[in-house]
């Protein structure tokens, strides 16, 4: 008898450690991967932290095959309207039978208890596909492994905005200040997925200009046709 394989969503960034979590899921037997949640600004549709613009998340999910369940929210949002919305999205999970959300989070142990809590009693799981993962050798495994992304974003504090529109590779890695890490998991910087195993065709971005709010820098980007 076949085992049934349990109906995940994945929280989608745009970035590279939820397009890596997706990758991880995908290899998984056990996993049925049925859509990508992200959460956007209502005033721009712009992914909340990165600034990524809604058409190249619609061009991520499109190239995957994949629903996208966008959850809008103000800037600044007040935790309990972030989790009336949330509750509103585990209710829709619920009714099409989804069992896990899944999250690329690697190493920060108090957003994932977060995220827990969050799904404690809703019938739905946390996943965390990457969690623990040395943090240097996973950027290797994910360049390795075909995927290509772009610096989108930067917090100040700790990198320039010339890092900005750089390509995470090899080079971006070795040039690294030595405490930032590998995957910019304390936030010190944000990524646009363009190709990733699974995409029926990579994305082609046109950079424009970079603009700074509240201590971070990022870079407008749009999609070529």
């Amino acid at each position: 008898m076949l085992r049934k394989r349990a109906r995940t969503i994945l929280a989608w960034s745009g970035g590279k450690d939820s397009a890596w979590a997706g990758v991880a899921l995908a290899r998984d037997p056990s996993v049925e991967l049925v859509g990508l949640l992200t959460t956007t600004r209502e005033d721009d549709a712009r992914v909340v932290m990165h600034r990524t613009p809604r058409a190249a998340l619609l061009a991520q999910a499109d190239a995957l095959g994949l629903p996208l369940w966008e959850v809008a929210l103000p800037d600044p949002c007040p935790n309990a309207l972030y989790e009336a919305r949330m509750a509103a999205v585990i209710a829709r999970a619920r009714a099409e039978q989804v069992e896990a959300i899944a999250f690329g989070d690697l190493f920060l142990a108090d957003i994932r208890a977060y995220r827990e809590d969050m799904l404690r009693g809703t019938g739905l799981r946390a996943v965390f596909p990457l969690w623990g993962e040395d943090t240097a050798a996973l950027a290797e495994a994910m360049i390795a492994g075909g995927l290509r992304a772009t610096v989108v974003a930067v917090d100040l504090a700790r990198l320039s905005s010339a890092w900005l529109g750089r390509s995470f590779d090899r080079e971006f890695l070795a040039a690294l200040p030595p405490d930032v890490d590998p995957c910019g998991e304390r936030g010190e910087f944000h990524t646009l997925v363009t190709d990733l195993p699974g995409f029926a065709r990579p994305l082609a971005l046109r950079p424009g200009a970079a603009f700074e709010r509240d201590g971070h820098a990022f870079l407008d980007v749009q999609l070529d046709a």
